[in-house]
């Protein structure tokens, strides 16, 4: 048997003994122009740049919607999945593995114009009364670390524009990159709420379960970097969001 039919034995044998990476499962919310349902697919800014890097890596898998604080515990407990797009913040930075930024947010407070609000200060915001926030936001946690006693937990964004909406709150808070979407969700635009006090910078990034193969994390990570460097990324970001800001490259 010649050198190059043995050399090629040993590596379909190889082959054979290294298991094929299971499908992926990617989990986000209803958070437009983010990620939402629209004709029953998937689309949004966050879909749009995971699927290209599904392209590029090979990986393939199904794009879900569903409860952010579902998403968020499937993720720490199973493996193969991937949640995006999450703020990696320090108290979550051991829970997964990252890959990322993929794009910029700034979160301030908003009030609705008509009630004519005066809000200059954190110490204002702390007082003005209820300030809806879903529960499970980091943003949330972020607030009541800094001593805000007038936080109203509720359980997902549109019921916190709903009760901005009907005067049940003064404030809420969200970022810029989703306030749009999560106006309309109860007919309202941006031009019927005032900004107040931008008091936060967040970098999302796709969050993968802790048990993923580093492998798969690492291969993704250098797909978003291709993505820097040829300007594709640029163009989604372009499209959705035409006025945020390019994210730094990391390595």
């Amino acid at each position: 048997m010649g050198k190059r039919v043995i050399r090629w034995f040993c590596f379909l044998l190889v082959a054979l003994c290294v298991p094929a990476q299971a499908q992926l499962r990617l989990l986000t919310e209803d958070a437009p122009p983010m990620s939402f349902m629209r004709d029953g697919e998937p689309r949004g800014l966050s879909v749009e740049v995971v699927r290209a890097l599904q392209a590029r890596t090979g990986d393939s898998g199904q794009i879900e919607l569903m409860p952010w604080t579902r998403a968020l515990h499937l993720a720490q407990q199973e493996e193969d999945i991937a949640l995006f797009f999450t703020v990696r913040t320090p108290e979550r930075e051991n829970r997964f593995q990252w890959v990322g930024p993929i794009v910029v947010g700034t979160t301030s407070f908003y009030s609705l114009k008509s009630r004519e609000l005066v809000i200059d200060t954190l110490e204002q915001a702390a007082a003005s009364g209820p300030l809806a926030l879903p529960k499970q936001w980091y943003t949330y946690e972020t607030l009541s670390a800094k001593g805000f006693s007038n936080l109203y937990g509720v359980p997902s964004s549109k019921q916190m524009m709903t009760m901005l909406k009907h005067g049940r709150v003064n404030l809420i808070a969200t970022e810029d990159l989703t306030l749009a979407g999560e106006l309309a969700a109860v007919d309202l635009k941006p031009q019927d709420v005032r900004a107040h006090v931008p008091f936060m910078r967040s970098a999302y990034y796709i969050a993968f379960s802790p048990q993923t193969s580093v492998v798969r994390v690492v291969r993704w990570q250098r797909a978003l970097q291709q993505m820097h460097e040829d300007g594709s990324l640029a163009a989604i970001l372009r499209r959705w969001l035409p006025h945020a800001p390019m994210p730094p490259v990391e390595p």
